[in-house]
């Protein structure tokens, strides 16, 4: 048994697309992060693994960043 997707509903289509599109967002910003962090186990399994962006959002949660305070002012002696 095999379907077309001209066969799929409407509904059915926009719900693919909207799930790619959120894939698509999630695993970007993930993977932007995780080559930042060189952290490449991470890297591989978010590229390889579909989750519908659940994975992708575990991680970001779990390497949130805080930011850092730059020193970039020096004391003058």
């Amino acid at each position: 048994m095999t379907t077309d997707i001209s066969s799929l509903a409407p509904e059915t289509i926009a719900l693919i697309v909207i799930l790619a599109a959120w894939e698509l967002v999630w695993k970007g910003i993930a993977l932007w992060r995780a080559g930042r962090q060189s952290d490449l186990t991470w890297f591989i399994v978010i590229l390889v693994v579909n989750t519908a962006g659940i994975l992708p959002i575990t991680y970001l949660l779990l390497t949130n960043e805080k930011p850092k305070k730059s020193r970039s002012h020096k004391r003058k002696s």
